[in-house]
């Protein structure tokens, strides 16, 4: 019979196929049939590099094993944590999932990479999991073995432009001048028609852009009162709104200087907490700004669990921000995880082909209200061109006040309808 090395040697011709061959792979090392001994899972993100780093999401996943462990773990089993550095390249992701498959993980949990296409096909050739990922790469919402707890930038994009619909005369969007950047435009004009608006301005920048001088003179333009300019540059959105603000035209009518009159937006990832505090707080060139997010804020209570848990087990580690989308994630995906698990039954090996079995059937899978309730059945999907893993269409809408994130509005807002109906 051939083992599972000898199988990744085979070309890949069908996600599906492969699952179905691989029926045997994801055990424990050793030979054990998945019924006795730790659940062995892995978390990967990058960390030390020139890029995004998201060292939290390791951390975060390491602090839920001793939270959990401490309380008889899950079903009376251990859980055992393998973390794994991407190092933001495609060979970091495609190592970090080969080594996910050598030491036996049943399944990748709460990770970050941007890097899709090189680590699906090995989790999907080896027939793991992969549960709650950040929802960066078009992967994440393609393949047959990916789990999302979020709707992804598509998501994000979409609510932002129902959000500023409500808000803005008119839009204009500064975003990165790649192809990422035009699933931006694509899903926020989607949110601001099906609200009756037109269409954003789209303002594109260079990925690797270090002046924004001549965009924001862009975004200025013939701005009046009631108009919005939203930013989605990720960890360059505070640096472009600090040069929008600072960027002055001059009045046709006086011949005087003027400032921006538009209100500002962007979404979580691009703008977070921690972004508010190292620019300013209550001063910073986002007070004010609209955001669009995933999950409730980070103030509110039902974040409770994650803080205490990271108090009274990771105290003192730095890495791990409470306040961070990559953080919450990952305490959403663990708990998501453990609920699945626990519904398997004690008796039940926990491998990754019966740990899939059990996702693929999975309904009405609590988060303690940080989503609403999930599951990956086909019928819980929704239909969204390009999309067919979203389950969680639903987003929040909040805003910068005295440097803090808060509420905009109560509760989640469903966008499903509006990705669906987003034109490919």
């Amino acid at each position: 019979m051939t083992d599972c090395r000898t199988r990744r040697a085979v070309p890949f011709v069908s996600a599906m196929a492969g699952v179905v061959l691989l029926a045997g792979c994801g055990t424990l090392p050793g030979g054990t049939d998945g019924t006795t001994g730790p659940i062995v899972v892995m978390t990967w993100a990058p960390q030390n590099t020139s890029a995004t780093n998201m060292p939290g999401m390791p951390g975060m996943a390491k602090t839920y094993a001793k939270y959990v462990n401490a309380r008889g773990g899950i079903g009376g089993r251990e859980l055992k944590v393998i973390t794994c550095n991407d190092h933001n390249n495609s060979l970091g992701a495609g190592d970090c999932a080969q080594r996910a498959a050598d030491e036996g993980a049943v399944a990748v949990v709460g990770s970050y990479s941007q890097y899709g296409a090189a680590f699906t096909s090995t989790l999907e050739a080896e027939g793991i999991p992969y549960l709650g990922g950040y929802g960066i790469t078009q992967d994440e919402f393609e393949s047959p073995l990916s789990y999302p707890v979020n709707g992804g930038l598509p998501a994000l994009m979409a609510g932002a432009g129902r959000q500023l619909a409500g808000k803005c005369d008119k839009v204009s969007l500064v975003r990165p001048d790649t192809a990422a950047g035009d699933i931006f435009a694509r899903f926020l004009d989607a949110g601001l028609r099906d609200a009756g608006r037109t269409s954003a301005t789209d303002l594109r920048a260079a990925e690797d852009a270090t002046d924004y001088n001549t965009v924001s003179r862009q975004a200025i333009g013939a701005n009046k009162p009631g108009d919005c300019v939203s930013a989605a540059l990720g960890d360059k959105t505070a640096t472009f709104f600090d040069a929008f603000r600072r960027t002055t035209t001059t009045d046709p009518v006086t011949g005087g200087e003027e400032g921006p009159k538009a209100q500002i937006a962007s979404v979580l990832g691009s703008v977070q907490q921690s972004t508010l505090d190292s620019t300013g707080g209550g001063n910073s060139p986002l007070e004010g700004a609209y955001i669009t997010g995933w999950y409730p804020p980070a103030s509110d209570s039902r974040w409770a669990l994650m803080r205490n848990t990271i108090n009274r087990y990771a105290f003192g580690d730095n890495d791990i921000d409470p306040n961070d989308p990559g953080v919450q994630t990952t305490w959403i995906a663990y708990t998501a995880l453990t609920a699945v698990i626990q519904k398997m039954g004690k008796d039940q090996a926990i491998t990754a082909p019966t740990l899939k079995q059990a996702l693929d059937a999975a309904h009405d899978v609590s988060t303690d209200g940080l989503t609403p309730a999930l599951g990956w059945r086909e019928q819980d999907a929704a239909a969204v061109i390009e999309q067919p893993r979203l389950v969680n269409g639903w987003v929040t809408f909040q805003k910068v006040e005295n440097g803090r994130l808060v509420a905009a509005r109560k509760g989640f807002v469903d966008v499903r309808e509006t990705l669906e109906d987003a034109p490919g």
